[in-house]
């Protein structure tokens, strides 16, 4: 008997496991407080899709990969998969990770170079393999083993807006700026884009998925990994508990493992909106050197938490706002104002 199948069956066996009985069980069982899906405030398409999956009978994952990869293939969010704003040398990398409730397994990926939907490789490497993140080159090389094409993920207008940056970058090398009128006036709010979509669901059988993905921080060091593809940071499902999602700057999340530390607040009893608000204090608390902080002495970034738990109660929370996030209950899919610490 191989290794894999070995521990699988003496794990069952060890629990008194009748596979059967639970799947037809969950086959039976009716989620007593309906279907949901969360996203951060450009995933309302995403919900949208996600919650059509989950209501003809889908598992939360498919639905909210399904949701996601709407947007990864948009090339005109400029923070998720095509289009997204490439790294300092011009090249688009992504981050994506999945979290599956039920068997508490996860998946994801790092600095993955020409795969649109990182969030589909992420979830291969969850099934597939016996590990949790692959990065670089090795998970671009898994994704073509499965059969994912190499594409060029900068578009023509990622391109302008990371060379606009690169020739505003500085006045003492010998760059220029076009002389254009056409370029859009919101080149420099562009370039500082750090956006993310994270979308999170309980299906029909009160079983709970995640997933979060992204282009990172524009024109990062080439290699910069964020909190998008680390579980407990960018992510955390606990199927008894609930779900945590995350954008915005991803090295303060990943000091903090802020996502983590929702869902414990929530198994504890914390509503998801005050879980989300102490993830965001515990952040300002912990930004201490100089480079994260304003005169004024607070935080110089944003992180925004949006979360849900088993009960269906959902909510979000962010140092600056407002900020909105997406809803879908099953009735109406809309945007919600997430709350906040500091009014941006």
């Amino acid at each position: 008997m191989q290794r894999r199948s070995f521990l699988k069956a003496s794990i069952l066996s060890g629990i008194g496991f009748n596979a059967a009985s639970f799947l037809h069980a969950a086959e039976r069982s009716s989620w007593a407080a309906g279907p949901l899906v969360i996203s951060s405030a450009n995933g309302l398409r995403a919900t949208q899709k996600a919650m059509e999956l989950i209501r003809s009978g889908a598992d939360a994952l498919d639905a909210v990969i399904a949701g996601v990869n709407i947007i990864e293939n948009d090339p005109k969010d400029h923070s998720v998969g095509y289009g997204g704003l490439p790294n300092e040398e011009g090249v688009v990398e992504l981050d994506s990770c999945v979290m599956h409730g039920p068997t508490h397994n996860a998946g994801s990926v790092g600095a993955l170079r020409h795969i649109k939907t990182p969030s589909k490789v992420a979830r291969l490497v969850m099934e597939r393999t016996d590990h949790e993140l692959l990065v670089g080159e090795g998970a671009l090389r898994f994704a073509k083993d499965h059969g994912f094409k190499e594409e060029n993920l900068l578009t023509d207008e990622a391109r302008k807006i990371w060379l606009h940056w690169k020739e505003t970058l500085s006045d003492k090398d010998d760059w220029f700026p076009e002389d254009n009128p056409d370029i859009p006036k919101n080149y420099k709010e562009l370039s500082k884009t750090t956006g993310t979509i994270t979308c999170m669901g309980i299906d029909l059988n009160g079983n709970i998925s995640g997933v979060t993905t992204t282009s990172g921080l524009a024109f990062k060091i080439p290699g910069r990994v964020g909190d998008s593809p680390i579980i407990g940071a960018g992510l955390y499902v606990d199927n008894e508990v609930g779900a945590c999602g995350s954008t915005g700057r991803g090295e303060e999340n990943l000091k903090n493992l802020s996502c983590f530390l929702v869902v414990e607040l929530m198994r504890q009893g914390v509503s998801p909106k005050d879980a989300c608000l102490e993830a965001a204090k515990r952040i300002v608390k912990h930004a201490k050197i100089p480079s994260l902080r304003r005169k004024d002495g607070r935080p110089n970034f944003n992180v925004s938490f949006y979360a849900f738990n088993k009960k269906g109660e959902f909510g979000a929370g962010t140092i600056y706002g407002p900020r909105k996030f997406a809803v879908n209950d099953g009735k109406e899919n809309k945007l919600y104002t997430a709350a906040y610490l500091f009014k941006k």
